[in-house]
């Protein structure tokens, strides 16, 4: 596998200290709780992906992505060839606050997580770390 890596987007919808995680169903996070997002497609931009990605999986419209953290991820095999490459660029986004989220696209469930309950969910190491890093800004007082 080459190794440039292939762009992808997150987005981190919060309300009320709950982030909306999906449960996703295909590699390279399968069974695994995660930030809407996925691949971006020819073209199209982190925020546009980031927007696109959210709302197929979950049938909401998100809007205003702020680009909160990107990260290099590789993934190997257990014989250490390497197996998937993404630069993942993850956005804050706003929603309507009565909008309703589905599970779709990829998404096998759908939820609104508090930290206490993230930390006992397999999660990728990105998204702990997101979590985290708001509720201790937000603690101290910074809002996003």
């Amino acid at each position: 596998m080459n190794s440039i890596p292939r762009p992808a987007s997150s987005a981190i919808l919060e309300r009320d200290g709950r982030f909306l995680l999906v449960l996703r169903s295909n590699p390279p996070s399968a069974d695994m709780y995660a930030f809407p997002g996925g691949r971006a497609e020819a073209g199209e931009t982190p925020a546009a992906a980031a927007l696109r990605e959210f709302e197929e999986e979950t049938g909401i419209k998100a809007r205003n992505p702020r680009l909160f953290e990107t990260y290099d991820l590789r993934s190997h095999a257990s014989d250490g060839t390497l197996t998937s490459h993404f630069l993942l660029s993850v956005f804050l986004v706003d929603a309507d606050k009565d909008a309703v989220a589905v599970a779709a696209d990829d998404a096998a469930e759908i939820g609104w997580y508090a930290l206490e309950e993230i930390r006992a969910l397999p999660v990728p190491a990105s998204v702990l770390e997101c979590v985290e890093r708001i509720a201790a800004e937000s603690k101290a007082g910074h809002r996003y």
